[in-house]
């Protein structure tokens, strides 16, 4: 598998356990002490690490640490938005397709040299 597709692939699954590190309890601990939530977060960001190291170490050997971060952000906003939606229940608006314009720019700028040769 190419490097920057692993990576991606990486990153994403790293990005579903950070944003149920990140949110989640915000659904199923509601009702616990914050640090039992913390402490259970905790755990589960270390699987997010345990993906999200080796994805940067390997997609560093093809892209910059900008390009890197850049793609970080566009899988967060992407795994983000149903996360919100159909989990956490949240109302869909506007200001997601806003972001993700934003993000399409911030893509656009990092990867033009490696897009315009």
């Amino acid at each position: 598998m190419p490097p920057i597709l692993t990576t991606v692939c990486l990153l994403t699954l790293s990005n579903i356990f950070m944003t149920f590190a990140w949110y989640g309890h915000l659904k199923n601990m509601a009702h616990k002490p914050w640090i039992v939530a913390a402490l259970v977060s905790w755990g589960i960001a270390l699987f997010e690490y345990l993906l999200q190291v080796p994805a940067n170490r390997i997609g560093h050997q093809v892209l910059n640490v900008g390009q890197l971060k850049i793609t970080q952000e566009v899988i967060t906003l992407a795994v983000f938005v149903p996360f919100s939606v159909f989990y956490l229940k949240e109302k869909l608006s506007w200001d997601y397709l806003w972001a993700g314009l934003c993000l399409l720019g911030a893509v656009f700028f990092i990867f033009r040299g490696r897009l315009m040769g």
